[in-house]
This record gives structure tokens, C-alpha cells and sequence, in this order.
């Protein structure tokens, strides 16, 4: 018979064999962490395709798509088609933006499934009573994954970009007539998606460069089919600001461009595709706005004086914003001697050769403190 100390030390062995066995098959606190995990999470999850088939323009009733992140600097720069913005720090505040029937499809998305926004605001709208929520977890990244898919833009954003002369070609997909020649967005040039492949050698040659496409606003599907166009075509960095000219005048009135000024009849000079000096002179005395004019200097040069109504383009970076020239209006390129804005005309004439009204002015240009100038030439 076994001694009573020598079975109390066998049961006790067996009991730290047995902890020690459970200790390796589950380690603690894991599974709470799992479930604390997974507790913000949004109970009815959507994908990428869910989300598409709601992407119309114009926007589909019974049904919004709401971006959750901050407007800046996320919304602003790019969001999803059709996605209205009510970023959930401003849930609260934004509740009068969401639809009166409360049976309306709401899908939420923010930054991508990391992201903890889009579900704080469904649970938030379940909360006020709507009964047909969704989260789309994968967000934003998900959505530029898909190929052919592109981001809408603010218009605050576009307007930041004109501020601050972003390398970027903004497009009007519009008519020209009687739309874009009414009036258009400041730096636009016309494209009009009816006729997309007659004029789409003003594109730039750069796929990667930056195109913004617009229209007549939140119900005008001409500017997405142009940019699905370019996107056929091989770039990559395209988007559409949807909300198109009537937001723009709305908010940025004061600097939209109006009817295109009245024609103007350009005396050429000696030289070939040169503007006579003196109908120069009289175009900027009588009638400025009638053409666009381009100062083609170094902006350190340009800064030292110039012509009001000329915009700086260094001539050694007119080649990459060669498709954004306006052809509203002839163009006159100005410099110092008439060196660069003659190699400016031919640069023009090269890249670009369905854009006639193109001149330079030839001969030594000086510009005084008190505004004045004087052209001596040519030289």
C-alpha cells in the first residue's frame, strides 16, 4: 500500500502537468483579443463589386454612398464617384445631409480595413433609425485597385491646383459651342467627349501626367466617359471632378472665364510666325484679353517685370504643358530678345500643328519700373 505522502506528490504532479497542458494549447487573453478585435467592426460588410453596381451617373435613388474620412485632405483629393462627404468627426453635426427615408441604402467607406470610421458611422446611422446600412471595409484603396476605376475630386481641390498652377491638364468633355465658349474653368482647354478622338492629340504625351475631366455637373456623364477614354488609352493618373462648371461658378464665380473676347486681327512681322511689333503695341492698349500672352522667361526673370495680363511658362517647360495651351484665343509668346519665345512658336508648331494662331514677338524687350516698355527690333 502506497504511503499517503508519496500520493499527495503524485496528485500534485498530475495537477501541474495537466496546467501546463492547458497553458500550451490556449494562450491567455487571446481569444478576448480576437473579440475586442473584431467589436468595432460593422456588422453587414460589402465588397468592391456590391459598391460598383451603385456607381451611376447620374446617382441612383434609394441609395448613398458616403465617404467617412476627414474632407481634408482625403475626400477632397479623392473619393469614389458619387460619394457624398460626411466625415464621421462631423457625424453629429452632418446628420441633416443624410436622406429623410430612413429605408435608403447607406454605404459607408473610409481609408480601408484598418480604418475605423465608416463603421463608428453606420452604427451611428442605425442608431438614428436607418434600416438598410453598409459598410464597404475595403475603402478607398480597394476601389483605385480595380482597374479602369478613377477618383472624383472637390472643388475646392480644383481650385487649389489653379492657385497654386499645378502641373495639371484640366479638360472640359462639354460641348465648345455653345458651353465651353460661353464660359469654362480658367486654364481648361476644350475637349468635347462627342468628339474625343478628332481632338485628343491636345492630351499630353506623358501618360503619367495629371488629367481632370469635368462637365455640366453631378448629372452630366460625358466628363466620366472621357476619362474612361484616357484611361483606355494608357494613363494612369486620371480624375473627374464631377461636381463640373456649375459648382465651380458657384463658388469660384469671379475667376471663371467668360465668352471668348471678341476676335482680333494679327498683323504679322517680318519673321516667320512673329507679330508685328506695332499691332502688338495696340492689341495690349485697346484690346488685351483678345489674346493669351505667355512670357516664356525664367521666372526669376519674369518676376522683375512684365506684361499684366502674361503668364509664366519657362520655355524649357512648355513641352510637358504643351496640351494645356488654350485654343479659345491666339497665343503670343514673349522674352527678352525673342530668342525663347521663337522657340516657343516652333515648339508649338512641331507638337501641336492644328493650332494656327500661334506668334512670338521678335526684337529686345525691356520692361521699366513704372510698367512701361519698349521693343527694339528685331534684332
Amino acid at each position: 500500500m502506497m504511503q499517503p505522502i508519496k500520493i499527495a506528490a503524485i496528485l500534485i504532479s498530475l495537477a501541474l502537468l495537466a496546467t501546463m497542458g492547458v497553458g500550451c494549447a490556449v494562450t491567455p487573453k487571446s481569444q478576448p483579443e480576437v473579440q475586442a478585435e473584431a467589436s468595432w467592426q460593422f456588422h453587414d460588410i460589402v465588397d468592391v463589386d456590391f459598391v460598383r453596381q451603385y456607381v451611376t451617373v447620374p446617382r441612383p435613388e434609394g441609395v448613398m454612398l458616403i465617404d467617412a474620412r476627414p474632407a481634408r485632405p482625403k475626400y477632397d483629393k479623392g473619393h469614389i464617384p458619387t460619394a457624398v462627404s460626411i466625415p464621421d468627426s462631423r457625424f453629429d453635426k452632418m446628420t441633416a445631409e443624410l436622406p429623410e427615408d430612413k429605408g435608403t441604402l447607406l454605404i459607408f467607406y473610409c481609408g480601408g480595413v484598418k480604418c475605423k470610421l465608416s463603421h463608428k458611422s453606420a452604427a451611428r446611422a442605425e442608431q438614428l433609425g436607418y434600416t438598410n446600412v453598409k459598410v464597404f471595409a475595403a475603402g478607398f484603396p480597394a476601389w483605385m485597385k480595380v482597374p479602369g476605376n478613377y477618383a472624383s475630386v472637390s472643388t475646392d481641390w480644383v481650385k487649389k491646383q489653379i492657385d497654386n498652377k499645378a502641373d495639371m491638364v484640366l479638360v472640359d468633355s462639354r460641348p465648345r459651342r455653345p458651353k465651353y465658349d460661353k464660359g469654362h474653368i480658367p486654364t481648361a482647354i476644350s475637349i468635347p467627349d462627342t468628339q474625343f478622338d478628332r481632338f485628343k492629340d491636345q492630351l499630353p504625351a506623358d501618360k503619367n501626367q495629371l488629367l481632370v475631366f469635368y462637365c455640366g455637373g453631378f448629372n452630366c456623364k460625358l466628363s466620366h466617359k472621357s476619362a474612361l477614354k484616357a484611361i483606355d488609352m494608357g494613363y494612369t493618373h486620371v480624375k473627374v471632378f464631377a461636381a463640373g462648371y456649375p459648382a465651380w461658378k458657384a463658388v469660384a464665380g469671379n475667376l471663371t472665364s467668360g465668352p471668348v473676347p471678341k476676335a482680333v486681327d494679327i498683323k504679322a512681322g517680318k519673321e516667320e510666325g512673329s507679330i508685328d511689333a506695332a499691332a502688338f503695341k495696340k492689341i495690349l492698349s485697346e484690346n488685351p484679353d483678345s489674346i493669351y500672352l505667355m512670357d516664356v522667361r525664367d521666372p526669376d526673370e519674369y518676376s522683375t517685370g512684365s506684361f499684366k495680363t502674361a503668364v509664366n511658362m519657362p520655355v524649357d517647360k512648355l513641352e510637358d504643358q504643351i496640351a494645356s495651351l488654350p485654343v479659345d484665343k491666339p497665343i503670343v509668346f514673349v522674352c527678352g530678345t525673342g530668342a525663347r519665345s521663337g522657340e516657343a512658336y516652333y515648339m508649338v508648331r512641331d507638337l501641336r500643328p492644328k493650332l494656327k494662331t500661334v506668334f512670338y514677338l521678335e526684337g529686345e524687350l525691356t520692361f521699366n519700373k513704372d510698367g512701361s516698355f519698349t521693343i527694339t527690333g528685331p534684332l
